[in-house]
């Protein structure tokens, strides 16, 4: 098999998976990541397969998903990958970038030493690309209203020092994701082309935010910051 015909059949494997999938994590989602992961690569020396592998293989299972199951993701990706008898080395690559891509998982502390690759940066980049901006604005409310939560309350603050616990189990307002986790996503990009794709959706956002507080309270005056 040729790595385009495994990644058409990878193509069409995520698309079955995530037929009924929650609209900000579903197929469209994996390709618009897809798409921003082949972007990036064309600035940098990665390995291809491992880059397309590891975006539409990335949230085959998104732990949100499954209670917070952070294993049945990569466990599918495998069982699927060593079905297409793809060599062990890849699918430890592929695998790796699935287990380290979330952004949940750079709140951990203590660490010593975690998996890195520029292949994880690039599909890492792309993942985030599409948590900011016009899409990640959607994405944001479609997520909140699935899950029944508040877009706004004046009377609850952002987290800004969460845990990693703390942030896979908050239920807070939507509004308050843009500063615990959105708005600080331009300066965690790892490439050059995903920090410049990422100033202008960060724009966005701060634009959005200001429209927003106007329509909440005419009355009063904020300064958006970020």
């Amino acid at each position: 098999m040729t790595n385009t015909e495994l990644v058409e059949e990878t193509i069409t494997f995520v698309k079955e998976t995530l037929q009924h999938a929650e609209g900000g994590h579903d197929w469209f989602h994996i390709q618009r990541v897809f798409n921003n992961s082949i972007l990036i690569a064309k600035s940098e020396k990665v390995d291809l397969l491992v880059i397309s592998l590891g975006a539409l293989l990335h949230d085959i299972a998104d732990a949100k998903f499954h209670d917070g199951n952070e294993s049945i993701g990569p466990k599918m990706a495998k069982t699927f990958l060593e079905s297409m008898e793809v060599d062990k080395k890849t699918i430890h690559h592929v695998i790796n970038v699935i287990n380290h891509i979330s952004y949940k998982n750079s709140l951990e502390k203590g660490k010593k030493k975690r998996f890195n690759s520029l292949e994880l940066q690039v599909v890492q980049d792309a993942d985030r690309l599409d948590a900011i901006g016009a899409i990640g604005i959607a994405r944001a409310f479609n997520y909140g209203g699935f899950k029944n939560r508040a877009m706004y309350d004046p009377a609850i603050s952002p987290n800004l020092k969460m845990t990693k616990s703390e942030y896979k189990k908050s239920d807070a307002p939507t509004i308050n994701h843009f500063y615990e986790k959105l708005l600080l996503l331009k300066d965690k990009m790892n490439t050059e082309t995903g920090r410049q794709l990422a100033l202008q959706r960060h724009q966005y956002m701060l634009d959005f935010l200001e429209q927003f507080y106007k329509e909440w309270d005419p009355l009063e005056v904020r300064e958006i910051e970020g």
